[in-house]
């Protein structure tokens, strides 16, 4: 009964969703009946084991389609698409699939069937405003995503047996798709954005790209070099985001013992942009364009400098121990974080590598790329924008080097 009951309730939620619609085939009560005949017919297949019922409901659904849709076929009314005929289907299969099958699953199918149909016309302006650009990403990003990591090895190569090309693609992935999410967030708020959302955006689409965007900014506009220096820290400060979530997928079972000096940090990252804020203010500024995260060339790179760095860690701890480790990190951090972020977490997962040498070489590389960026802003953004620049980044710097050398071992 509970079946038929949920049944009937999915039913009438996409009924009175199509009762709305220009395009009615079913409405309120049509689909109410058609989800119960699914159950129904799902029920008497289960009793008296008939799977051709099945079959044979699937055609009597599809003649009454044909039937309803009569006047179109004979080429009396334009078509305006099969929505209503597929969501038919779907609701009978959801009936049947509701005894014999899941019920949360059926249930959220049902769910997301009404949801879908409801936001049509919103999907279908969407595609259409969609520019290409925006649309050249998506499909990017489906093509690292969906074709190429799933035909990749899942397998170990190479000198210490730490490069597996599905799993490094896989990362590839992760980064790519973090920076996706930014590259939408910024597509939704528009180019015009407050001070604090830039930032945000900015350190996740990519806070080196940020940081040289608004430096270019700050010595074309002098009066904005505040407010470049502190979107510039937020970008910064977004990067321990990055890296908990890296973590937690990279190694989930460990990433608690991690938490405690990148919480600190991030901490006091935290509060000099509450300062900064507090006396820049918020300031609404178009935002530099952002670029296609999901570009393949640089996924490549990304790739390719990520199993390099494991590599390099492998070897520096074989010949040289932590120190080595240390060196590899702060060299790769002045390009990037991400990829010492995971490879370190990898490697802590696996066992080859202390967390707390883990921890360290991150916070070494982040505090290497806060150097890379205050040289870039100073360079590319002048001597104004460098000095606020230093400014804010002075104290989250020796933070961390009190971090590294002062945080007690994990027991």
């Amino acid at each position: 009964m509970i079946a038929f009951g949920i049944a009937l309730g999915l039913g009438l939620l996409i009924g009175l969703q199509r009762e709305r619609s220009t395009d009615r085939l079913g409405g309120i009560r049509t689909f109410p009946l058609i989800a119960l005949f699914g159950a129904l017919t799902g029920r008497l297949t289960q009793i008296y084991q008939w799977p051709w019922l099945l079959a044979i409901g699937i055609v009597c659904i599809t003649v009454l389609i044909l039937l309803g849709n009569l006047e179109r076929l004979r080429g009396e009314k334009e078509s305006s698409g099969v929505t209503t005929e597929i969501s038919v289907l779907m609701m009978y299969l959801i009936g049947v699939f509701l005894v014999i099958g899941d019920k949360a699953v059926a249930v959220a199918l049902g769910g997301t069937i009404a949801i879908l149909l409801h936001l049509k016309p919103s999907m279908h302006k969407f595609a259409k405003k969609l520019p290409e650009k925006d649309l050249r990403a998506i499909m990017q990003f489906a093509l690292i995503s969906l074709i190429i990591l799933p035909v990749l090895p899942n397998q170990t190569f190479g000198p210490y047996s730490v490069l597996n090309p599905f799993k490094i693609w896989l990362l590839v992935v992760l980064i790519v798709g973090i920076g996706l999410g930014g590259y939408a967030a910024y597509k939704l708020v528009g180019a015009r954005a407050g001070t604090m959302l830039s930032g945000i955006i900015g350190g996740l689409i990519s806070s080196t790209a940020t940081t040289v965007s608004y430096a270019r900014r700050a010595r074309e506009t002098p009066g904005i070099s505040d407010l470049a220096a502190l979107v510039i820290l937020i970008a910064s400060t977004t990067i321990f985001v990055r890296m908990f979530v890296e973590i937690a997928v990279v190694a989930p079972k460990i990433v608690v013992e991690f938490i405690p000096p990148l919480a600190a940090l991030l901490i006091v990252s935290l509060v000099i942009c509450a300062l900064g804020y507090h006396f820049i203010g918020e300031q609404e500024y178009q935002m530099p364009e952002h670029g296609n995260p999901a570009e393949l060339t640089p996924a490549l790179i990304f790739g390719g400098l990520y199993a390099l760095v494991l590599l390099a860690i492998a070897a520096a701890k074989d010949y040289f121990g932590n120190q080595g480790i240390y060196v590899v990190a702060l060299i790769s951090g002045f390009t990037d974080v991400d990829a010492i972020t995971l490879s370190t977490a990898n490697l802590a997962n696996q066992g080859k590598l202390s967390v707390d040498t883990a921890w360290r070489a991150m916070i070494i590389a982040t505090l290497a790329n806060m150097v890379f960026k205050a040289g870039a802003a100073g360079m590319l953004g002048g001597a104004r924008l460098f000095s606020r620049v230093l400014l804010f980044f002075t104290v989250p710097f020796f933070a961390g080097l009190a971090v590294i050398f002062f945080w007690p071992a994990t027991p």
